[in-house]
């Protein structure tokens, strides 16, 4: 390549040169209405003088405003001449550097950035006497002039008007005179006629000649100060911005970090740098958002305020919530460069939305356990009812235990010694080993003096403790055994609540935690407090009503006859079942009196109403009817003095069927007082229900009664009952006397086998009422 400093041509004309030295301003400088060479090597050789410092453009205000390097604005010049910008310089070396030895001569493998791009440096190489030696793709854009056009003009006369050419000349001169660089801005003139500030970097380059030559860089200022403004602007919104921001890379390493993120991770930005979130954080949560990032950055579709809650440095011991959008960043030619992160804090909406689900959590429960608790007057079931609202929504696993006394007597009266305790239920979220540390339903126990359960009853008082080291497990279990399931199933949190009912703790409900991993708060223990206060009233109701049940029943049962097993005439069987699940003892029953003459008096009955006073009434019924039998009177007879005695005992009523047999006169005389019709099954025929005036209950008095009489043949069957054989919630009763009736058309050996098999095909399980049946088949007198 030509050009360079060179020793003067004797053929140039001595205006065209330029000596350097101290006093540049007195020397001729080269004539910038030369014509451009048409023969490179035919040019003469001169120092240079020619400025072809590119600058970059502003505004196309006063044409010689130049910027200094650090964009300090250079004078202003008047109209006849333009001041000279003062120049900056960068020193340059004057002879390029050669390459190291060692330094590796493999291209780059990574994508180039698009800075240059955008930017669209254009690069101007110039001999030394200011004449284009080499003019840029860039160049011909910015400045409008193709190659073929610049090459070989001088670059003062080809860009600059002229008021700017000798501010312009002379730093050139400096530039190539002391080898130092110098940056700032010109008003360039394009090839179209137009204005354009343009930025350049000017440098000195030496061949290994030792020739010098001038390298400008130039892109349009306007371009230039965009990008300056727009990384400004992103720097400042980056570290100014309240939110967290970051970039990563393709292997999702940080990048870029802002004072906003790097508090809420309490890390340094240095510390994030080249780590990935994962390795920061290993907490699960984190890793789910770090598995986000990479289908961001394989999609490219962005994921916009997912909800990231997790515990960082910055407060490891409480979780935070931040709202965290991923958006992949690509430049502007497409490649991607990585992932953005936006991070907002919203741990105080997660912590009142916490705080509001954990409300209705509480009220959800709380309302289950209303609608689910004491839906039974049964003990065991409505202490297993509590476990079922306890787990899983508030525990893992839950037990139920009364003091036995309760049970037994009706009062705690626990005594001197340790508490003795009965378990009523249990119930586990899961299948877990723990189960087996639970005492069993039914069994009886007593827990050592530091178990949670007796400290409770022992003091009324809850017992929490909200953390349990694995071998502290012991104290919430039952022996040695439990404590080892305990511990392997994880338990790590405890309470023991008291059931309190009427002012008397009754027993303990237990609660305890192994797969949830939060510990027992105090709002858990006041939300279970609220759920023991309410199972508690219900249980000590099923145990007074237990009691209450179990003193109706033997009543009942003292006060039925014991059958004869001799009836002249007669094979009679008897039954009577009490009510079960929810309902009370009740006042049937059945009788059978010997009569005189051979005779039997049967009568089956039904006290409206339940428990210790309808069993009382029964009771006096009876007797009264055993009286009035024994005075010999007819069955319309005995019923209308039932119905005054009766009257006597409000607000009792009562329903009564009262026959007698003379099995002499082979005769069966009945009256009813609002009774369910009798069967009688013939020997001969079908069962039928008799058509008998049906009167009105006893109790309600004014109202006769009649007696009808019917002929009994040897095999023929009578069958007496209550309502609670028959009656049901559902069916009509006219379906369930069919019923009756189809099952005694089956033939049965015995009277006891009849009874028997009514009672399983009529009666539910879980009967409301209760039962009193009677069968008398006819025999032959004297069989």
């Amino acid at each position: 390549m030509s050009g360079g400093t060179r020793h003067p041509d004797p053929d140039q004309p001595e205006t065209a040169r330029a000596e350097p030295g101290p006093d540049r301003a007195a020397e001729p400088r080269p004539d910038p209405a030369g014509e451009p060479r048409a023969d490179r090597s035919a040019r003469p050789q001169t120092d240079p003088v020619d400025p072809i410092d590119p600058v970059d453009p502003v505004d196309p205000v006063d044409p010689a405003t130049v910027s200094r390097a650090d964009h300090t604005t250079a004078p202003e010049v008047d109209q006849d001449r333009p001041v000279r910008p003062r120049p900056e310089h960068t020193e340059a070396p004057d002879q390029a550097a050669p390459p190291r030895a060692d330094r590796a001569t493999e291209p780059e493998t990574e994508q180039p950035t698009g800075l240059f791009d955008l930017l669209g440096v254009a690069a101007v190489l110039l001999e030394a006497d200011g004449r284009i030696d080499m003019w840029s793709p860039q160049a011909e854009e910015l400045f409008g002039y193709d190659r073929a056009e610049a090459v070989g003009q001088y670059a003062a006369l080809l860009l600059l008007s002229p008021e700017n050419r000798d501010a312009a000349i002379e730093l050139f001169a400096e530039v190539m005179e002391t080898g130092r660089g110098w940056a700032g801005a010109f008003p360039v003139r394009r090839k179209d006629g137009g204005t354009r500030t343009v930025e350049f970097r000017n440098m000195r380059l030496t061949d290994h000649l030792g020739d010098h030559y001038a390298l400008g860089l130039a892109t349009d200022r306007s371009t230039l100060r965009r990008v300056e403004r727009d990384a400004a602007l992103s720097a400042r919104l980056v570290t100014q911005a309240p939110i967290g921001l970051a970039v990563l890379d393709t292997e999702l390493r940080y990048v870029a970090v802002n004072p906003a993120l790097a508090a809420m991770h309490g890390l340094s930005e240095a510390d994030h740098v080249g780590r990935r979130l994962g390795e920061l954080f290993p907490d699960t949560a984190f890793q789910a958002l770090e598995g986000s990032m990479r289908r961001v950055l394989d999609t490219g579709v962005p994921l916009v305020n997912q909800e990231v809650v997790g515990r960082t440095a910055a407060d490891p011991g409480s979780d935070h919530a931040w709202m965290t959008s991923l958006y992949r960043l690509e430049d502007h030619q497409g490649h991607t460069l990585g992932v953005a992160k936006v991070a907002v804090e919203v741990t105080d909406r997660y912590r009142a939305a916490q705080e509001a689900e954990r409300a209705q959590r509480r009220v959800r429960l709380i309302a289950r356990g209303s609608a689910r608790i004491g839906t039974t007057l049964e003990v065991e079931r409505t202490a297993q009812e509590l476990a079922d609202v306890l787990v899983p929504d508030l525990a893992d696993m839950a037990a139920v235990d009364l003091l036995d006394s309760m049970l037994r007597t009706g009062r705690t009266d626990p005594g001197e010694g340790p508490p003795l305790f009965r378990a009523l239920a249990v119930k586990t979220a899961y299948p877990t080993d723990a189960a087996g540390a639970l005492v069993p339903p039914g069994r009886l126990t007593v827990y050592h003096a530091g178990h949670p359960a007796a400290q409770s009853v022992r003091t009324g008082r809850p017992v929490l403790i909200t953390h349990l080291d694995s071998g502290e497990v012991g104290r919430v279990a039952a022996d040695a055994e439990a404590a080892r399931l305990l511990a392997r199933a994880g338990v790590h949190t405890d309470m023991a609540v008291p059931l309190i009912a009427r002012g008397q703790c009754i027993g303990v409900m237990g609660l305890a935690r192994a797969r949830n991993p939060a510990p027992f708060d105090a709002d858990d223990l006041e939300l279970a407090c609220e759920l023991a206060s309410r199972a508690a009233l219900s249980i000590d109701n099923a145990v007074l009503h237990q009691h209450t049940r179990s003193t109706a029943e033997a009543l009942q049962r003292s006060l039925l006859p014991r059958l004869s097993p001799h009836h002249p005439g007669l094979e009679i069987a008897a039954r009577y079942r009490p009510a079960q699940a929810i309902g009370e003892v009740g006042g049937d029953w059945y009788d059978v009196i010997p009569l005189d003459g051979d005779r039997t008096a049967l009568a089956v009955g039904d006290v409206m109403g339940s428990g210790i006073a309808a069993a009382a009434t029964m009771g006096r019924l009876r007797t009264a009817t055993s009286t009035l039998a024994d005075l010999d009177l007819g069955p319309a007879r005995v019923l209308t003095h039932l119905d005054r005695i009766t009257l006597g005992l409000d607000p009792y009523i009562a329903t009564c069927v009262y026959a007698v047999h003379d099995p002499r006169l082979a005769r069966l005389e009945v009256a009813s007082a609002g009774h369910l019709p009798p069967v009688l099954i013939p020997s001969d025929g079908p069962p039928r229900l008799l058509d008998l005036p049906t009167g009105t209950p006893l109790g309600v008095g004014g109202v006769s009664f009649e007696s009808t009489t019917l002929a009994l043949r040897p095999g023929d069957q009578l069958v007496l009952y209550t309502d609670g054989l028959v009656e049901t919630r559902d069916d009509p009763i006219d379906a369930r006397l069919d019923e009756l009736l189809r099952l005694l058309s089956a033939p049965s050996p015995s009277p006891e086998d009849t009874c028997d098999r009514l009672l399983r095909e009529l009666r539910h399980p879980a009967g409301h009422d209760d039962v009193a049946l009677l069968i008398a088949r006819v025999l032959p007198l004297g069989s």
